[in-house]
């Protein structure tokens, strides 16, 4: 898995209450004031939590992305401990991979956990990914469906093509050709290298649709474009399938040819054969 480092954001609802009373215009004026600078302030200590937030999370990910995983652990730990989901999963990563840290699944999966349940679909990607290989937690593919499927909902494609991978092979659930197609065909559409090439697998073993090679090949060359190793490999088989049955077809008529031509002459022996008893 590459370095994913996610990015926080904020968010408020104004919930307003019932209609007190009808009031004297000299009132109304008055308390819409009070109302409008009540909300300005509001809206300045909105502004500037989310700079507080934004400013750890962000200069945490550049001290990632240079190496410097002590001050990323560093600036993302109060973070993640107040609730900000991205900082979490971004600590789940580290201990996931021994950014900074010694690899710690448990951790992982602690802070994995965390960012999942609030909605964070990477986190609820790598969840997944901790059940279907059992780090952290005992091997469990149908917690990893369901992690997945809820990432995949969010449109996140290395999920998509997970949750197809578990469908085309029954794991975690019921196995099922044309559902894996429908999650292959999703991630590949974003430009997930892995459902390209999965997905011409399927066209060209015809799971889950029919066979057709011409499908098949442009899909394996989108994955081939983005250096997805065994894409090239697949179309060459696919022409030398093709280069096949095109010889194998020419075989089979020579065959034939040659079994009518070889009936036609024994038929013809047969009658020379009687002509020459009856004179």
């Amino acid at each position: 898995m590459g370095r994913r480092y996610g990015r926080g954001g904020t968010g408020a609802s104004d919930e307003s209450g019932g209609v007190e009373g009808i009031r004297y215009a000299s009132e109304e004026r008055q308390n819409r004031t009070m109302r409008t600078a009540i909300l300005a302030r509001v809206m300045a200590l909105l502004l500037a939590s989310a700079a507080v937030v934004a400013g750890p999370l962000e200069d945490g990910k550049t001290a990632a992305q240079r190496g410097d995983s002590a001050t990323a652990l560093r600036l993302w730990m109060p973070l993640a401990e107040q609730g900000v989901a991205a900082a979490q999963f971004n600590l789940g990563f580290m201990y996931d991979n021994g950014l900074g840290v010694p690899p710690d699944y448990a951790q992982a999966m602690q802070w994995y956990r965390q960012a999942a349940e609030q909605g964070y679909a990477d986190a609820q990607y790598s969840l997944g990914s901790m059940y279907a290989n059992g780090r952290g937690v005992p091997r469990d593919d149908a917690q990893a469906v369901q992690w997945y499927r809820k990432a995949a909902a969010q449109g996140l494609a290395l999920a998509q093509t997970n949750l197809g991978f578990n469908y085309s092979h029954g794991r975690g659930v019921p196995q099922d050709d044309a559902l894996a197609v429908q999650w292959y065909r999703k991630a590949a559409e974003q430009g997930d290298a892995g459902a390209q090439y999965n997905l011409g697998s399927m066209y060209a073993n015809g799971r889950g649709v029919p066979r057709d090679d011409a499908q098949a090949v442009q899909w394996y060359r989108k994955a081939a474009g983005q250096g997805f190793a065994g894409a090239n490999n697949s179309i060459g088989l696919i022409y030398g399938r093709s280069s096949w049955h095109y010889v194998r077809g020419h075989i089979w008529q020579f065959i034939l040819a040659t079994l009518l031509l070889g009936m036609g002459l024994a038929v013809l022996v047969r009658r020379w054969l009687r002509r020459k008893v009856t004179v």
